[in-house]
């Protein structure tokens, strides 16, 4: 990070956990990976104080783990929990996308397509390291689309924690992963319910590795 966060003028508690939630989602840190106050806070340039208040607000929103003289931790979670996460997003995703093709808000469509295109020419350009804050915009879009704040707001806590699942996939699998995008759009677009919402959902589950039922 080039910028010292420290120099920034955002209350730096929020600052710090924004950047840390980031950092945990793209993969920089494991799951189970030990996170150090003094190694985080010499990273971006804080003292250690909106460090440990960072960690606190991650741990009470599931990303992290805090253990007594262990201190804290990315969240590991157990094959069982990782399985009951990915049906309960595929099914919210199928609801954010049937809703989305029933209100066909057109500012929120656009911006679908051009959140889309942008993550499709980071693909190209060979810039992986940026394409999970788009692939977090497009799924971001879609809930807009949908229209229904209450599910927006439960949505965004379970994309957080269901995100460190997907944040290894190889390039083979981030490419076709956007092509379920495009094809979740165009049904979107269509007006077609049903179809976006089977799509939604299983690409919820091709992104967790998973089968419906398995």
């Amino acid at each position: 990070m080039n910028k010292s966060l420290g120099a920034t003028h955002a209350p730096l508690t929020k600052v710090v956990k924004d950047a840390l939630r980031d950092q945990i989602l793209a993969g920089h840190y494991a799951s189970g990976a030990r996170l150090v106050e003094k190694r985080i806070s010499e990273e971006l340039g804080v003292s250690r104080m909106p460090v440990r208040e960072a960690l606190r607000e991650l741990a009470t929103e599931g990303l992290v783990k805090i253990e007594p003289r262990r201190g804290a931790s990315v969240s590991l979670l157990t094959d069982g929990q990782k399985r009951e996460l990915i049906e309960v997003r595929a099914t919210l995703e199928s609801l954010n996308a049937k809703l989305a093709a029933r209100r066909q808000d057109p500012e929120q469509l656009a911006e679908m397509r051009a959140v889309l295109e942008s993550g499709e020419k980071m693909i190209e350009e060979g810039r992986m390291e940026e394409i999970h804050s788009r692939n977090d915009a497009f799924h971001s879009a879609l809930a807009e689309a949908g229209g229904n704040s209450v599910l927006q707001e439960i949505m965004q806590s379970l994309r957080d924690k269901t995100s460190m699942l997907f944040a290894d996939n190889d390039i083979e699998t981030v490419r076709r992963s956007w092509r379920e995008h495009a094809d979740i759009l165009r049904a979107v677009i269509a007006g077609d319910g049903e179809l976006a919402a089977l799509l939604a959902a299983r690409h919820v589950y091709n992104a967790g590795g998973i089968r419906p039922g398995d």
